[in-house]
């Protein structure tokens, strides 16, 4: 905050421009140009009086940080934790999304929420090596238990 107060003072008592301001308090054209635009919107004046502390300056100048804005403004689920949700068996995002929209009920709808986890699945790495000699070893696909029953039509027998 010493800083801060310097580049006010520099601009307000001695009435220097960004570069002169930047030179002598050692920090960039940009960095002194953003403090006094901040010092303007908060409405600070030159002198400062007794009762403004580093705490309240910064809190005057820096109320704004750290608030994100953009077009996530809901809860973020916790992606990894849904990733390996769905890894178990009969978990849908739709079981997913709707444990999430009860605990967040202003939270994403579900088609944002869907398109939010497969941008972030996207990121993931998706190659597994696997060393072997030939002939050693038998890979089998098997689709768990998703094949349907099949009705012999001759005979009326379910397999």
């Amino acid at each position: 905050m010493r800083r801060v107060r310097e580049i006010l003072r520099y601009r307000f008592e001695e009435g220097l421009g960004h570069k002169a301001i930047s030179y002598r308090v050692g920090a960039a054209p940009s960095t002194v140009r953003e403090t006094l635009r901040r010092a303007e919107a908060a409405g600070l004046a030159w002198p400062l009086g007794d009762e403004i502390t580093d705490a309240v300056l910064e809190a005057a100048l820096y109320k704004a940080n750290g608030t994100k804005t953009g077009h996530r403004r809901s809860v973020e689920p916790d992606w990894a934790y849904v990733h390996r949700e769905l890894k178990r068996k009969h978990v849908t995002l739709q079981i997913l999304w709707d444990e999430y929209i009860e605990r967040h009920p202003d939270g994403y709808r579900y088609s944002r929420y869907c398109d939010l986890y497969r941008g972030w699945a996207s990121n993931l790495p998706v190659t597994m090596r696997q060393n072997h000699a030939a002939g050693d070893k038998l890979f089998v696909d098997y689709a768990g238990d998703t094949v349907t029953v099949v009705v012999d039509r001759l005979k009326g027998k379910t397999r």
